[in-house]
């Protein structure tokens, strides 16, 4: 069973960083895709960024394009999202995401119906 543990939210001030994790467990990801979602109050989940596990290719949203990375360390099974220039429209929980087909289209894998399992989210509040 996979399990995907997400840490690293917490406060900043606008213009701020913060590197989130997600430790993964329970499979092996080589083929998996990895996403970070984010979910604000009153608003529905959206994606993030995204990551196949072994070639390492990148996605984002336009959203967060310049701006935040994400990276994926092999050895310890964690996903990273470096989170920089942080705004106010910043703010939401966010959720890290595993899925187990590897896709490679941005269509299929930004759609959060594509991924299997989920976190329980980190809380990311961006102060002005």
């Amino acid at each position: 069973q996979v399990q995907l543990v997400e840490s690293g939210g917490g406060l900043v001030q606008t213009g701020g960083s913060l590197r989130l994790s997600c430790a993964a467990s329970g499979r092996t990801f080589s083929s998996y895709t990895m996403g970070w979602f984010r979910q604000a109050i009153g608003k529905e989940r959206a994606f993030v960024a995204a990551i196949r596990w072994s070639a390492g290719t990148t996605y984002y949203a336009d959203s967060v394009k310049g701006r935040f990375t994400i990276s994926r360390d092999n050895a310890k099974n964690t996903v990273y999202l470096q989170m920089n220039s942080l705004k106010p429209e910043d703010t939401a929980v966010y959720y890290c995401a595993a899925d187990r087909a590897g896709s490679t289209w941005y269509a299929v894998l930004m759609n959060s119906r594509t991924y299997d399992d989920w976190g329980q989210g980190t809380q990311v509040t961006v102060s002005s």
